[in-house]
C-alpha cells in the first residue's frame, strides 16, 4: 500500500531512512538523522537561491507557472484586476477574504486618514542629495518612520499591528511622491483625503497652481490596476526579505525598508528600466530581426529583458492584463514610439522555436515600463511604483509569518569549505 513517505538509502552505511512527506515536501530537519557517525552533524540540502525549498506555508498567493496562473487567496488575478480596486485587493491580501461594503468603507477611510506624515519626515527627506534616487530615498524614510512610531515595535499587539498595517499602506503614496517632488525641485503636495489610493497619489505628484487637482480617470484606474497587479507574488526576493528581516521581531517599518531595499536591485524591481533601455537600443521596428539574431546567437551582452521568469514558464498573466492595459492609457498620452518596438518583438520571439523551447514568454515588466514612461514617470521612479502596489503584500507575508508558530528567527546553514584548524602565525613571521 502506498504511503506518504519517502524511503531513503545512505550508500555510505547502508543503512534506510523512511521520511514523512507532507504537501508535497519533506522537512529538511528530518534529513538530520541520516548520519554516518553518531557526533555528525547529519545531512542538509544544498539549495542555492532556494530554487527549491519551501521557508514556509502560505495562504496568500498562488501561482503554477507553467500554466500561467496567478490567484490572489484563491481569486484569478485577471478577475481583480478587472472587477476590484487596489485597496478592495489590498484587503483581501491581508485578511484573506473579499470585504463587504462595511468593511471597505472603514478600510478605505483609515488608510486615507493615515496618509498625512509627520512635518519632520519633510525635515529628513531635505537632508537627501538633489539627486538622489527615489527609491533610496523611499527605502530610508520607510525604515525612518520605525522612529516616529514607538510603539510599532509591539507586534504581538493585535490593535498595534492593526495601526502599522493602516500607516504603512496609507503613507507609502506619500512618501513615494514627496521622493518625486524632491528629485524634481517641487514643493510637496499633501495628500487630498477625497480623491481616491491612485488619484491621490497622482495628485501629490502632479498637482501645481491648481485649487483642485482632478486625476485622468483613465490613468487613475491605470496605476490602480498596476497597484494590483504588483501587489503580491509569493515568495520572491523583497517578500522573503520582509519574512527574514521581521522574523527577528523588528518593527515592521524596519522590516518594510528590508524589503524595499530588496527590490531596489535591478534583477527585480529595475527590470522594466532594462526593458526600456532595450527597446530604446533595438531603435526602430526594422531593426528588431537582428536584434533577434544577435540574441540567438549570444553576441556581446545582448540579452531579451522582458521575456522569461523564474516562476513563470507560460505567458505571464499580469502581462496580458498589462497589454491591454496599455491602449487606455495610450489614448490619453498619445501612442509612445517604443511600443511598435515592444510588439514586434514579442511577435517575433513568440513565433521562434528557439524562444519556444526555453519557454521565454513576455513577463509583467515587458509593457509596465512603457505604460510609467507614458504617463511622465521618469524611469528612477518605477521601482517605487512597484513598491507602493507591493507594500500590501509585504504586510501580508510579515503578519502571516508572525502569526505561524513554526516560525522562528531566519537562520540558514552553510557548507563551510574553508581552512581547517591553523595555528595563529605572528606578524614577524609573515
Amino acid at each position: 500500500m502506498a504511503k506518504d513517505s519517502l524511503s531513503v538509502t545512505d550508500n555510505r552505511t547502508g543503512k534506510q531512512y523512511e521520511i514523512p512527506i507532507e504537501n508535497g515536501a519533506i522537512r529538511g530537519m528530518d534529513l538530520r538523522q541520516i548520519k554516518v557517525k553518531e557526533d555528525d552533524f547529519g545531512l542538509m540540502s544544498y539549495d542555492p537561491a532556494f530554487m527549491n525549498t519551501a521557508s514556509c506555508k502560505s495562504t496568500i498567493t498562488f501561482i503554477d507557472g507553467d500554466k500561467g496562473i496567478l490567484r490572489y487567496r484563491g481569486y484569478p488575478i485577471e478577475q481583480v484586476a478587472e472587477k476590484s480596486s487596489y485597496l478592495e485587493v489590498a484587503y483581501l491580501i491581508i485578511y484573506g477574504e473579499l470585504p463587504n461594503k462595511t468593511q471597505l468603507d472603514d478600510w478605505k477611510y483609515n488608510i486615507t486618514h493615515h496618509t498625512f506624515v509627520h512635518e519632520n519626515v519633510k525635515k529628513f527627506m531635505d537632508g537627501f542629495h538633489y539627486d538622489a534616487h527615489p527609491m533610496g530615498m523611499f527605502t530610508s524614510t520607510m525604515a525612518a518612520l520605525s522612529t516616529f512610531y514607538p510603539e510599532a515595535k509591539n507586534i504581538f499587539d493585535k490593535e498595534s499591528r492593526q495601526t502599522q498595517i493602516y500607516r504603512l499602506i496609507g503613507k507609502v503614496t506619500t512618501i513615494a511622491a514627496f521622493a518625486y517632488r524632491h528629485a524634481m525641485g517641487l514643493p510637496y503636495s499633501h495628500p487630498d483625503n477625497d480623491l481616491s489610493y491612485a488619484g491621490n497619489f497622482l495628485n501629490m505628484l502632479f498637482k501645481m497652481s491648481e485649487p483642485k487637482y482632478k486625476p485622468n480617470p483613465a490613468l487613475e484606474k491605470a496605476l490602480d490596476v498596476l497597484f494590483i497587479l504588483h501587489a503580491d507574488h509569493e515568495q520572491n526576493c523583497s517578500a522573503s526579505a520582509m519574512r527574514n528581516v521581521g522574523s527577528s521581531h523588528v518593527d515592521p517599518y524596519s522590516a518594510l525598508a528590508g524589503a524595499s531595499a530588496a527590490l531596489y536591485g535591478p534583477l527585480h524591481g529595475g527590470a522594466n528600466e532594462a526593458v526600456l533601455r532595450m527597446l530604446r537600443e533595438i531603435g526602430s521596428k526594422d531593426k528588431v530581426p537582428a536584434f533577434i539574431k544577435e540574441v540567438k546567437e549570444g553576441k556581446g551582452d545582448k540579452r531579451l529583458m522582458g521575456f522569461g521568469h523564474r516562476v513563470y514558464k507560460n505567458y505571464d498573466p499580469r502581462a496580458k492584463i498589462i497589454k491591454k492595459l496599455a491602449d487606455d492609457v495610450f489614448e490619453v498620452t498619445g501612442r509612445n514610439p517604443l511600443l511598435d518596438i515592444a510588439l514586434e518583438l514579442e511577435k517575433i520571439a513568440l513565433e521562434d522555436e528557439y524562444f519556444i523551447k526555453r519557454k521565454l514568454y513576455p513577463n509583467v515588466d515587458f509593457y509596465s515600463g512603457l505604460i510609467y514612461q507614458a504617463m511622465k514617470f521618469p524611469v528612477d521612479m518605477f521601482p517605487v511604483l512597484f513598491a507602493i502596489g507591493r507594500t500590501s503584500g509585504w504586510v501580508a507575508q510579515w503578519e502571516e509569518m508572525l502569526l505561524d508558530p513554526e516560525q522562528k528567527i531566519a537562520r540558514p546553514r552553510q557548507l563551510y569549505l574553508g581552512h581547517g584548524s591553523r595555528q595563529y602565525v605572528p606578524l614577524v613571521r609573515r
